[in-house]
């Protein structure tokens, strides 16, 4: 008897442990099988097949990174592009930002560092295509964004919202962004004329914005005219003084990172003659939080900003505030200040 409880109790044994077993490697196969697998299409065209959650995340473009705090993914960004200890924004949403490695700048990626962050996501601009071979033998997932038109933009901002699985937030900004361009479109539709624009860049008042760039449907879409929109060939291009007296602007804009001043603007015997000049109608870009002639988030600030500065008739300075406060409220939870929007 003892003998057949024995054979009874061994073969129970071997049963039930091949039943865990059995079990066990179930379940594993089917973790393999249901593991979340997603495709995007990045702004080179490439198709980019991301495996499993993006947890660790890396943007070497400051674009990128203000996209992701919108998005509300800064815990799970482990490196970024040069220069974040300069950007007020990081300081105030995302302070870890300012200990992060820096793994690129705007002419390269630092390859050698994002390998070793182990990331699952790697953000790039598609002007440095070239480091994604290098990236892609390691088996890092990478993305090219290229946000350099209002379109392309929006698109910027579903694709990073795909791919990082952050689909809701990014829906519920592109909605915010497009119901308040059609605000936009409705008030500029009221006014009775659009200015002639023109926007100088880093260097001095000769370099300016192209056709091509982001600033230029800012300036179009909020009821100016762009007076160098017809400069196609490439970005932000080097103008003489004849030109920029022949464009003769009424309006001269001046991006917040300018090595100069309007006060210089103002003072600059050579364009004594230009209307804005004489009008005294030259401004700077206001916000000390960030550049909001940027394709980031806060560019929709920049394009209300300009309607209320050219078309304070349908949109006043006090509808701006309003509305500036409620976006950083919205999407980044912050109470900012008329001083920190620079007004």
């Amino acid at each position: 008897m003892k003998k057949l409880n024995k054979r009874i109790a061994f073969v129970l044994t071997l049963v039930f442990s091949v039943m865990i077993f059995a079990g066990c490697t179930g379940n594993s196969k089917e973790g393999n099988a249901n593991e979340k697998t997603i495709t995007v299409e990045d702004q080179l065209g490439r198709k980019v097949e991301i495996k499993g959650d993006v947890n660790r995340i890396i943007s070497s473009y400051y674009v990128s990174t203000s996209i992701l705090i919108g998005l509300g993914l800064q815990d799970k960004v482990v490196g970024i592009e040069k220069k974040a200890k300069n950007r007020e924004m990081y300081k105030k949403c995302a302070p870890e930002f300012l200990k992060l490695p820096a793994v690129g700048t705007g002419k390269e990626v630092n390859v050698e560092e994002c390998i070793k962050l182990k990331p699952d996501l790697v953000i790039i601009p598609t002007r440095l295509k070239k480091f994604i071979p290098d990236l892609e033998k390691v088996n890092i997932k990478v993305i090219a964004i290229e946000p350099e038109n209002l379109d392309s933009f929006m698109q910027t901002v579903e694709l990073i919202g795909k791919a990082t699985g952050a689909n809701e937030k990014a829906n519920k900004f592109l909605d915010y962004y497009k119901n308040t361009l059609d605000k936009v479109s409705k008030l500029v539709k009221e006014t009775k004329n659009r200015p002639t624009v023109y926007l100088g860049g880093t260097d001095n008042i000769l370099k300016t914005c192209t056709g091509k760039m982001y600033q230029n449907y800012m300036i179009e879409e909020s009821g100016g005219t762009n007076v160098t929109k017809d400069i196609k060939d490439g970005y932000w291009a080097n103008i003489s003084v004849e030109q920029l007296i022949k464009f003769n602007p009424e309006v001269i804009y001046v991006v917040g990172y300018a090595k100069y001043t309007p006060k210089d603007v103002l003072n600059d015997e050579r364009l004594k003659g230009v209307d804005a000049i004489k009008n005294k109608k030259v401004y700077t870009f206001p916000s000390k939080l960030e550049p909001w002639d940027f394709p980031t988030p806060s560019s929709i600030l920049g394009m209300l900003w300009i309607l209320q500065n050219i078309h304070s008739d349908v949109y006043s300075t006090d509808d701006f505030k309003k509305d500036a406060k409620a976006f950083y409220k919205e999407f980044y939870n912050l109470d900012v200040s008329d001083e920190e929007i620079g007004l």
